[in-house]
C-alpha cells in the first residue's frame, strides 16, 4: 500500500515540523512540504503528531516467575504494545542455570514469541552463568543480532557475583556491546526480609522496606566501579531514585560510559501505594519498588537534562489471583507491573503537557535514544525516507482514563487505574501496515524479528 500522511507535525529529536509523509510499502520514500502522489490513499492528519514508532527496552512476556507465569504473553502483549503506540519490544530470552547454553535461551523466547506478535520484537540476551562455553557463545548471540545483554545482582536463579560480572562486562566491552544490570544488593534485601518476618510484618507494605534505595544505589555504584575496571559501558536499568542516579552522575564525571533507563511507574507513583487496603498494594509489586516524591522528581529532571536516555516499562503484568499467592507473605507475590499500552500517552499527558519535557525530548527517550541503543537507527526510531514506516499518529486533543475494564493486557487491574489521558493513539503504521485505526487494533501478528547491530549512540 501506499500513503499520504498529510498536514500533521512531524517530532523527531531535534524539532517538530509540519511535514507530509509518504509512505511505499514497508518503507517512507519522502518527508516534505506539500508532497503530491496521485496513487497514495491519502490521510488529513491535520492536528496531529507524527511520531517514530516507539520502542520499549524492557519488556517480560510469558515469563515464570514466583511459581507462576505472567498474565501476558507475546500475542495479548504485543497487541496491547502496538494499541499504545510501540512498534518494537525488546524482550529477555535467558540462560537457565545447571549448565544450559546462550542458544538454549535464545531457541525457546523464539518458540515463545515467533508467529504471535503484532509489533516487531527482538532480545537481550540474560547470562546467569560465566564459563568458557558462554563466553564462546556471545559471538554466536552477536551474528544473531542480539547485542545486549542483562546481568541480576539479585534473585538466586539469576544472580552473577563480582568476579563473573567483571568478566562478563569486559568480554562484552571487548565486542563491542554492553549489558543493561539489575541492581540491588541481595544480601541485604535478605537479611532485611528475614528481620520483617521474624517481626510478623507480612504485608505489602513491606515491599519497599526491605529494598530500600540505599540498597539499589550501592548496588549501582559497585556495578560502575566494576564496570570501570573492566573498561566497559554499561547501562543500569529501571533506575528509580535520587541516591541512585547520584551514583551514575559521579561516574559519568569520571569518564565511565554509562546509560540509564526509568520507567512511568518511578515518574508517576509513590510509595504510600503499597499501604492501600485490602491487600491493595500488591499489584504494586515490583522490583526495585516505587518510590518516593523527591526521586520522582529527581528523575523528571534528569529526563528533561537528557540524563536519562530511554523510558522503557519493565512490563510484567499478573491478575489479582497471582499477585494473591503472596497473601499470607509480601515475597511470594510475583512482582510486576503492566505498562506497554499507556506509556506514550502517559509520557505525554505527565511529562510534555506539564511543561517537564518537550516533546522532542520524548521522542529522544521513546524513539531515537533506543533505536541508537539498540542497534536499529535510523530504519527504527526516526521519520525519515529510508526509514521502515513505523509511524505513530497521537491526537493531543483526545481524552479518557485509564481503566482495567477497557485496556488490553489479559489482566484485572492496572496500576495507573483512574489516571486521565490528555492525548490518545489515533493510529500506528507497522512497517508500512496500517494495524492501529481510530485507536483500535485491525491488523494483528504482523511482527517479525528484528536482528539489531551495535550500538551508535
Amino acid at each position: 500500500m501506499k500513503y499520504l500522511l498529510k498536514n500533521g507535525t512531524v517530532v523527531s529529536g531535534e524539532k517538530s515540523e509540519k511535514l507530509d509523509v509518504l509512505v511505499d510499502g514497508e518503507k517512507i520514500v519522502n518527508v516534505g512540504k506539500d508532497l503530491e502522489a496521485g496513487d497514495a490513499e491519502v490521510i488529513d492528519v491535520e492536528g496531529k503528531l507524527l511520531f517514530p514508532g516507539f520502542i520499549d527496552g524492557h519488556t517480560h512476556f510469558d515469563l515464570e516467575v514466583a511459581g507462576t507465569v505472567t498474565a501476558d504473553d507475546f500475542e495479548t502483549g504485543t497487541r496491547a504494545a502496538l494499541l499504545g503506540g510501540t512498534t518494537l519490544v525488546i524482550d529477555y530470552a535467558s540462560q537457565d542455570k545447571g549448565g544450559h547454553t546462550l542458544k538454549e535461551g535464545l531457541d525457546k523466547w523464539h518458540k515463545k514469541a515467533d508467529g504471535k506478535c503484532s509489533c516487531d520484537y527482538s532480545f537481550h540476551m540474560s547470562i546467569v552463568e560465566w564459563n568458557d562455553e558462554t563466553e564462546a557463545e556471545v559471538q554466536d548471540m552477536i551474528d544473531h543480532g542480539i547485542t545486549s545483554f542483562k546481568l541480576y545482582m539479585t534473585y538466586p536463579a539469576m544472580i552473577v557475583n563480582d568476579c563473573d560480572m567483571y568478566k562478563i562486562l569486559k568480554k562484552l566491552g571487548e565486542c563491542g556491546c554492553f549489558a543493561g544490570v539489575h541492581c540491588e544488593n541481595a544480601g541485604v534485601i535478605d537479611a532485611l526480609i528475614s528481620e520483617a518476618k521474624k517481626e510478623g510484618r507480612l504485608g505489602p507494605e513491606n515491599h519497599p522496606l526491605v529494598r530500600p534505595d540505599t540498597m539499589e544505589a550501592e548496588a549501582v555504584h559497585r556495578l560502575l566501579v566494576i564496570a570501570k575496571e573492566a573498561n566497559a559501558p554499561v547501562m543500569v536499568v529501571h533506575l528509580t531514585n535520587k541516591k541512585a542516579y547520584e551514583e551514575v552522575m559521579n561516574a559519568r564525571k569520571n569518564g565511565q560510559e554509562v546509560y540509564a533507563e526509568t520507567c512511568p511507574q518511578y515518574l508517576l507513583l509513590e510509595d504510600s501505594v503499597y499501604s492501600k487496603p485490602d491487600f491493595g498494594g500488591a499489584v504494586y509489586v515490583c522490583a526495585p519498588p516505587i518510590r518516593k516524591k523527591e526521586d520522582q522528581d529527581c528523575l523528571w529532571k534528569a529526563l528533561a537534562d537528557e540524563e536519562i536516555q530511554t523510558v522503557a516499562t519493565d512490563q510484567c503484568s499478573f491478575t489479582l489471583a497471582q499477585k494473591a499467592l503472596g497473601k499470607d507473605d509480601f515475597t511470594k507475590i510475583p512482582g510486576g507491573l503492566p505498562g506497554v499500552q499507556t506509556r506514550g500517552t502517559l509520557l505525554y499527558t505527565y511529562g510534555v503537557k506539564t511543561g517537564k519535557i518537550t516533546q522532542e525530548q520524548m521522542c529522544k527517550v521513546l524513539c531515537e535514544n533506543p533505536a541508537k541503543l539498540y542497534g536499529v537507527y535510523p530504519n527504527k526510531g526516526a521519520i525519515t525516507a529510508g526509514s521502515d514506516a513505523d509511524i505513530v499518529v497521537l491526537d493531543p486533543a483526545k481524552e479518557s482514563v485509564i481503566s482495567a475494564a477497557t485496556h488490553a493486557y489479559n489482566t484485572d487491574n492496572n496500576p495507573f487505574e483512574g489516571f486521565k489521558l490528555e492525548c490518545g493513539i489515533d493510529k500506528v503504521f507497522l512497517r508500512g501496515n496500517l494495524a492501529v485505526e481510530e485507536g483500535k487494533l485491525v491488523k494483528e501478528k504482523l511482527g517479525k524479528y528484528i536482528a539489531r547491530g551495535k550500538k551508535q549512540l
